[in-house]
């Protein structure tokens, strides 16, 4: 009983932390579809202005911006999606224990729910960067070679 009761901040805190990671989850997706928009502008316009300026150490700085986002965001969603996850698990399990299987179906739809927003977008993020690496190596490529 003494080490239950010692422990009960700690639980409280973790609780704490779940509507933080599922709102940080949904503004991740939001991001996510953001990123997209911005890499189909580089894509079909931007890289081409950007080849056509001339500055390789312009393209460089740029590229190695927008790439570090999008592999923040390969990243970091993921791991929310864990920690979310996990989160309402434990009490959830509690209340299996305590005959509740209820609060144990509420916990898993909030865990499978936030599993899948963590995916979605980290997939986003690490599709956005594979393809704007290859982009911004092409246009890179292309530059160098007409100089």
């Amino acid at each position: 009983m003494n080490e239950t009761l010692s422990f009960a901040w700690l639980h409280g805190a973790v609780n704490w932390l779940l509507v933080p990671s599922l709102v940080a989850l949904l503004a991740a997706c939001a991001i996510a579809v953001v990123e997209a928009g911005i890499a189909a502008g580089e894509r079909f316009h931007g890289l081409r202005q950007l080849r056509a300026a001339g500055d390789v150490l312009q393209v460089q700085k740029l590229a190695r911006h927008r790439l570090e986002r999008a592999d923040l965001l390969a990243r970091i969603p993921p791991m929310l999606g864990l920690m979310a996850t996990i989160i309402p698990l434990g009490p959830g399990l509690a209340a299996l224990g305590a005959g509740d299987p209820a609060k144990l179906a509420s916990a898993v739809t909030v865990a499978f729910d936030a599993t899948v927003l963590g995916l979605v977008a980290g997939i986003g993020g690490l599709v956005i960067g594979k393809l704007r690496r290859r982009w911004y190596e092409e246009t890179l490529d292309a530059m160098e070679q007409a100089a």
